[in-house]
């Protein structure tokens, strides 16, 4: 059956696929989320990864490339997904690619594209503060953060290694339009309990991981300056390094 004039083939369903360093945190959160507690949608856990690309690359790999109506979800261990999620993300998912046509990435949270530099959209309670920011949903974004985000099945699109855990659904926004693709912001509110300091000193080992994977990230796409992320502003190489320098003041 074909879709009729005004409608889209929408995604059959999505998976989900995480990386776990804290089974207690993926316990007490992620599979809480009814829609995989009910058994529902299928989570992919992956222990010990030595990157997100590890995990998420080898479950896309595992998915049946021809299947472009199927969406990977990448998540955080430590999101909740209340209530019928994914079908919530489905339904914001037929809003966006009537807007966008060439969506391939979509996240919750994310960096607008457009004439305004840091605009923000999303729509996601972090750590206890509701964030409902002021561009309407969906949003063609330039950048999303890692909480969560989706790639359509067989476009091709992978996570980048050298990037570790930071910087690489970014990388993926800019991989995406560099092949003529888009990324959106869409309404498909969850909850983030991430443990990371919020704007203060960070130790040691979290600074040089950051470290390492914005400077490959600067090597990648200084060609794209300025950027901004949803919690660091790109303006030249050597940013990261500042930031971190700056987070670590006060660091035990």
């Amino acid at each position: 059956m074909t879709p009729t004039q005004g409608e889209l083939e929408l995604p059959e369903h999505v998976q989900f696929v995480t990386a776990v360093s804290r089974v207690d945190v993926l316990s007490q959160r992620l599979l809480r989320s009814p829609c995989i507690e009910s058994g529902r949608c299928r989570l992919v856990a992956h222990f010990n990864a030595s990157s997100a690309a590890q995990a998420f690359n080898s479950t896309l790999d595992a998915m049946d490339a021809a299947a472009g109506s199927v969406w990977l979800v990448w998540v955080h261990q430590d999101v909740f997904l209340p209530g019928d999620w994914d079908k919530n993300f489905l339904r914001a998912l037929q809003v966006a690619r009537r807007q966008i046509p060439q969506l391939a990435v979509a996240g919750v949270y994310g960096i607008a594209r457009g004439p305004a530099p840091g605009l923000r959209a999303g729509h996601v309670l972090d750590r206890g503060t509701l964030l409902r920011e002021p561009a309407a949903l969906p949003c063609e974004v330039d950048s999303l953060d890692e909480l969560l985000f989706a790639v359509r099945a067989g476009t091709q699109l992978k996570l980048d290694p050298a990037l570790g855990f930071d910087f690489y659904a970014t990388d993926l926004v800019l991989q995406a339009q560099a092949r003529g693709f888009a990324a959106a912001a869409v309404d498909a509110y969850c909850e983030h309990w991430s443990d990371t300091p919020n704007g203060a000193s960070i130790p040691a080992a979290l600074a040089q991981r950051i470290l390492a994977s914005g400077r490959a990230f600067e090597a990648k796409w200084s060609h794209r300056f300025p950027l901004e992320t949803s919690w660091l502003a790109l303006h030249a190489a050597g940013d990261v390094e500042r930031f971190v320098d700056s987070l670590q003041k006060g660091a035990p």
